[in-house]
């Protein structure tokens, strides 16, 4: 028997357990070990040309607890990750989106079933990560448009990115270009706005490399 809990961070970030009952015991494996929390962390400040006094100072924190943080040593409660997050400008559901991995898979080996979902998904994208953590220069990402879905307002990332579209069409603006683009074709955007839309019946599947990493 599972009993599902939902708790709400903020109108638009929650967090969903699902816990078994002792009469139901879930199997474990027991090479099985948690990605880590402190590493992503620090990816992502790195990315953003910050450094410990940096982000420590606008946390209102002590750079040694900033750096136990980084190293797992210590664990931020949700209140320090809410804030982390912010000045990351990345969503906090990022910090909870690891999944158990084999310890001679860590850092290596992405399983279809545990990739990390990432992003906001209330404009009709589904996106996951394919990269094994954050703490490379880029990041390889999974996305899936939905049909019938867009975004109205365009975003402008200080990034370069590459994408090439698996299945489906897309509708993209480029600054003031507008583009159709097919199953099999690829596109790049360096720090431009952009906007999409899919008004086709399908959904449009896309791979994107984006450098630095913006999750």
């Amino acid at each position: 028997m599972k009993f599902l809990s939902i708790f709400s961070l903020s109108n638009h970030e929650r967090i969903v357990m699902v816990f078994t009952s002792v009469e139901e015991p879930m199997p474990k494996d027991p090479h099985l070990v948690k990605a880590l929390l402190g590493q992503d962390i620090r990816a992502l400040r790195s990315a953003r040309k910050m450094t410990l006094e940096d982000l420590s100072e606008r946390l209102g924190r002590s750079v040694g607890w900033l750096s136990q943080v980084e190293r797992d040593i210590s664990s931020p409660s949700i209140d320090d990750l809410r804030h982390i997050a912010k000045l990351l400008n990345v969503p906090i559901s990022i910090f909870f989106g690891t999944s158990e991995v084999k310890e001679e898979e860590r850092g290596l080996i992405v399983r279809a079933q545990a990739r990390r979902a990432i992003g906001d998904d209330r404009s009709g994208l589904i996106e996951t990560l394919l990269s094994p953590d954050l703490t490379d220069e880029f990041e390889v990402v999974h996305s899936t448009f939905l049909a019938g879905t867009a975004i109205e307002e365009a975003i402008i990332r200080p990034t370069t990115e590459v994408a090439y579209l698996v299945s489906g069409q897309l509708d993209l603006w480029i600054e003031d270009r507008a583009f159709t683009i097919g199953a099999g074709d690829s596109f790049r955007i360096r720090g431009s706005a952009f906007r999409w839309a899919n008004p086709y019946s399908d959904p449009a599947i896309a791979i994107w490399v984006i450098s630095p990493p913006v999750y």
